[in-house]
Parts: C-alpha cells; sequence; structure tokens
C-alpha cells in the first residue's frame, strides 16, 4: 500500500487506514498492464494520481504477458473499511485494437454486467462504472501519448471469485449479473464510511424509478422486509436494503422521488428515527430511555407511577419497554410510528413522496402501520 496514504484516528485515538476502490485498482492495473504492452516490462509498483489528488502505488501480485495482449492483477485493499472485496484480486488485460477503435471495456471472470436501466451504465454493458472508465481512458491517453501511439485499446477487467462475492452485494437485486461491479469516485475508501452500501440504495432507487414503481420498501433487515412482502409483494428491485441508512436513503429520495415509500423496521431502530436520528447503527445512534417515559406517558395520558416510570428508564432495551407497556395495554409502537414517519417527512422536505412507517418485533409481526 503507499506511503502517501493518510490514516485518521477515531475520536480515541486509533488509526484507521484507509483503502482504494476497485476503480482505483482497475485503473492501476490497467496502467502497468498497458505499459508492459508497449514497452515489455511491468511497473511494480505502480502509481496513478486520483481525482481528489492522491497519488497510491500498488504492488503487482500478477503479471503476464501473452499473444494477445498483457495482464496486470493487484489485490485490492480496502484498509479498515469492512468491504467485501478486500483481498480480491482486480485484473486487468490489455489487449490493442485497430486505430480510430478508442477504448472498449469488456467484462471478464466475476464481473457483472448491466441488464436493466436505472443504473449510471445502460444494460449490456460491463458494470464499470463512469468514473474509474474515465480514469482508465485518461491513464491510457496519457501513456499512449508519450510513445506516439494511438489510444486504442480493449480493457478486460476480472476478480476471479468475483461472482460469488457478488451474492453479497446488491448486485443481483439491481440487475447486474455475473459478478462484482468496478465502483469508485474518488478512487479511494474511508473507513466505515459505509459508502458502498450507501452506493447501492442510491442504486436501487435509480432503478425502481427507471422502473416507474409507484412504492419501494426500505426496511432495516430481512424479518421486517419478510414481513412487509407479505401485505405488497412488490417485485424485488422495489425492495431497498436500508440497513442503517435512512438518512441516505431519504436524502437521496428527497431529490430522486417515488410516489410512496414504505419504510419498516424492528422496534428499536423505528425508536431512533423517531427520536430523530437518521443513523441507526448502534455506534452512532442510541435508545434514550427518558424519551420512551415521557412517550409511555403521553399514552397514559397522566403520569406515570414512579415505580413504572424507573422501570422503563433502567430498561436494558427497547424490547423490554416493549414488552413492559404491552402488558399495561399502552400501544408505544403506533405511538414510535407517527414519530418515526415525522422525522422521515420532515428530512424529505418538499418531495411529494407519501411515507408509510411499519413497525416489525423480532418474529416478524407486524406491531404497528402508519401513513
Amino acid at each position: 500500500m503507499s506511503v502517501e496514504r493518510q490514516d485518521k484516528p477515531e475520536p480515541n485515538g486509533t488509526p484507521l487506514q484507509r483503502g482504494w476502490t476497485t476503480g482505483a485498482c482497475a485503473t492501476a492495473a490497467t496502467k502497468a498492464a498497458l505499459i508492459a504492452l508497449i514497452t515489455g516490462e511491468f511497473p511494480d509498483p505502480v502509481a496513478i494520481l486520483l481525482p481528489k489528488g492522491d497519488a497510491p502505488h500498488f504492488p503487482l501480485c500478477y503479471e503476464a504477458i501473452n499473444d494477445t495482449g498483457a495482464l496486470a492483477g493487484i489485490v485490492k485493499d480496502a484498509g479498515d473499511d469492512p468491504d467485501v472485496t478486500h483481498g480480491a484480486t482486480i485484473i486487468a488485460h490489455v489487449v490493442p485494437l485497430p486505430e480510430g477503435s478508442g477504448v472498449v471495456f469488456r467484462a471478464g471472470e466475476g464481473v457483472g454486467m448491466v441488464t436493466r436501466p436505472g443504473l449510471p451504465i445502460p444494460p449490456g454493458e460491463p458494470a464499470i462504472n463512469p468514473v474509474p472508465r474515465q480514469m482508465m481512458r485518461d491513464i491510457v491517453g496519457e501513456i499512449c501519448a508519450e510513445h506516439l501511439l494511438p489510444p486504442d485499446v480493449q480493457i478486460t477487467i476480472s476478480i476471479p471469485g468475483g461472482e460469488e462475492i457478488a451474492q453479497k452485494t446488491w448486485n443481483p437485486r439491481l440487475g447486474i449479473v455475473g459478478g462484482l461491479s468496478i465502483l469508485g469516485t474518488t478512487g479511494v475508501v474511508h473507513p466505515f464510511s459505509c459508502s458502498a452500501w450507501i452506493h447501492s440504495i442510491h442504486r436501487g432507487i435509480d432503478v425502481a424509478r427507471a422502473a416507474k414503481y409507484e412504492r419501494v420498501l426500505a426496511a432495516t433487515g430481512s424479518t421486517s422486509e419478510t414481513a412487509v412482502q407479505e401485505i405488497y409483494n412488490l417485485p424485488e428491485t422495489a425492495l431497498i436494503d436500508m440497513g442503517d441508512f435512512a438518512g441516505g436513503m431519504l436524502k437521496y429520495l428527497r431529490n430522486h422521488p417515488v410516489p410512496q415509500v414504505t419504510i419498516a423496521g424492528g422496534f428499536a431502530k423505528l425508536v431512533k428515527l423517531a427520536q430523530g436520528a437518521l443513523d441507526l447503527h448502534s455506534a452512532r445512534s442510541q435508545v434514550d430511555f427518558d424519551w420512551l417515559a415521557a412517550r409511555t406517558e403521553e399514552l397514559n395520558g397522566t403520569e406515570l407511577t414512579q415505580d413504572f416510570k424507573k422501570q422503563i428508564q433502567n430498561a436494558n432495551t427497547a424490547a423490554e419497554v416493549l414488552q413492559m407497556t404491552l402488558e399495561k395495554n399502552l400501544d408505544l409502537p403506533l405511538l414510535v410510528a407517527q414519530k418515526a414517519r415525522e422525522t422521515a417527512v420532515e428530512t424529505l422536505r418538499d418531495a411529494p413522496i407519501e411515507v408509510e412507517i411499519i413497525v416489525v418485533d423480532r418474529a416478524g409481526k407486524v406491531l404497528a402501520r402508519v401513513g
């Protein structure tokens, strides 16, 4: 990994390492293969300049020259980000083309093909996103100009094992078949930014809009998604795996609206949304038990007994509070759904979107439905 990489510490002082996107790795591999195709020698490590000025150096893990062209491979290092493509090998196979052909992209083993509209790349094309494509075109133009050659090459990107890894991503749901996508806008993976997940949420909304769906379902997990699917039976491409990123999903919808959105989740997750949190991850937002006690008082119509109030305030989990209130016939899930909907509507601002909130318990039973 590059000596130029600057790692940022967490608030507790622990250093977190940045990593590099599949797009950056593919660009570096393309540069190494093209130079070897022209000169017979592979640069190792190979350096590239990223859109925001970073200049990482990538060691090669694979290199070959054959009758068709040259190949170079790089092992992706995602740093401290929990990225499913960390450790994958990104291989570029560069082949010369007749003059005037330009730069042509192909999907090799483990790189997906786009089959549905709504993504940045049209159907029938390799799932290599616009910024990585431009980075590779720029590299080809720069190197070919240095050697007084026309910039006419075919670039085939492969990721051995990528089809299996892709099953852990949104690609099958987005209509990207056969493997992974080559992604990245800056070339840099920031630790725990979960940018790939948010990117997938955005692309899922794009696909749903292109299909002109009236409703999308954004769920925090599979249990809530399955429960709501029993109500709506939506197409798979209308299902948004929101996870903890309610804010990322709502803010994108604000500028890319669909007529109706159903947000479904467990009681604790939607309590956080009801409190106004937009990132529902346990490391970044917490259930406020004083807030739950106050809401329970609203439902009760009078002040709670001191003993019951303390039980809520001192509860270990939101599920414990849920059970306590249900035993007293207090419909706390309904109030939480109403408050969560208020947060969602406020985040969407004036976007023309009808919002529904559905609260689901751990067994998949619908506890409340508002909107």
